[in-house]
């Protein structure tokens, strides 16, 4: 944990409530949150549906507001910005993967790559060398012309991924990720979700209810009710095993 707290902070949440009215009874979708995430880390956020873990997704991404607490994300304290400033938030520093793909059926794995990139105005010869770019990173050269309909869901789910990444974020959150994909399809994604991300030095937040996907990040954040119940830390993990060794 010392090397840990070395490294840059890029997400940090104090005292964090989501408290929802539904008819005349109040629902803490968060009940007093605390946590810090650090740049470079894979960071697995863990519970059953309806634990708080995807509501506390959608606050530090930007997709909503809390009704008490602070979060402070890439350096910007961001709970009370206006929906404006959440869009230019999430467009400048963040990245997203989503269960469902999200690809336009229409377009090519290269098109829908490049798809944020027309969003901020980028020329289509620059926008398109980025976003080959990125298809090379994730191994779909060969797909780069293919259709959503023409690949497996892994290789959707590859093409979210370089989307994800051609705005270059600092953080990239995913939700449920895998969660379309068959076993031995996810954790081959989830290695390779590692390895690309963790090369650019990219802090990866993942929301989850599946243990053996959490089980490969760097830290676990066990969710319940609203409140954090546990956190697990894989190096302090493997550094009890050497011990018991």
């Amino acid at each position: 944990m010392e090397q840990s707290e070395a490294r840059k902070c890029v997400i940090d949440v104090r005292d964090l409530y989501k408290i929802y009215r539904v008819g005349s009874n109040r629902v803490r979708a968060l009940n007093g949150v605390d946590f810090q995430i650090y740049e470079g880390e894979f960071c697995a956020i863990v519970g059953a549906s309806g634990s708080g873990k995807s509501t506390l997704l959608n606050m530090l991404a930007g997709l909503e507001k809390p009704t008490k607490g602070t979060i402070m994300v890439a350096g910007q304290q961001i709970e009370n910005y206006k929906e404006n400033e959440r869009v230019r938030f999430r467009r400048e520093n963040v990245g997203f993967i989503f269960q469902s793909f999200n690809l336009i059926g229409t377009m090519t794995a290269l098109e829908n790559v490049a798809m944020p990139l027309v969003f901020r105005g980028v020329p289509k010869v620059v926008r398109n060398k980025r976003a080959q770019k990125m298809i090379e990173l994730v191994g779909l050269k060969k797909y780069r012309n293919h259709k959503p309909n023409q690949m497996s869901g892994g290789q959707q789910q590859r093409v979210g991924m370089a989307r994800a990444l051609v705005m270059n974020p600092s953080i990239v959150f995913a939700d449920e990720p895998t969660g379309n994909l068959d076993s031995h399809t996810s954790e081959e994604m989830m290695q390779l979700m590692r390895e690309v991300l963790s090369k650019r030095n990219k802090t990866l937040v993942m929301v989850t209810h599946d243990n053996d996907l959490a089980a490969m990040a760097d830290r676990q954040i066990r969710i319940k009710d609203g409140k954090i119940v546990d956190m697990i830390c894989k190096k302090n993990e493997e550094e009890q095993e050497n011990e018991a060794d």
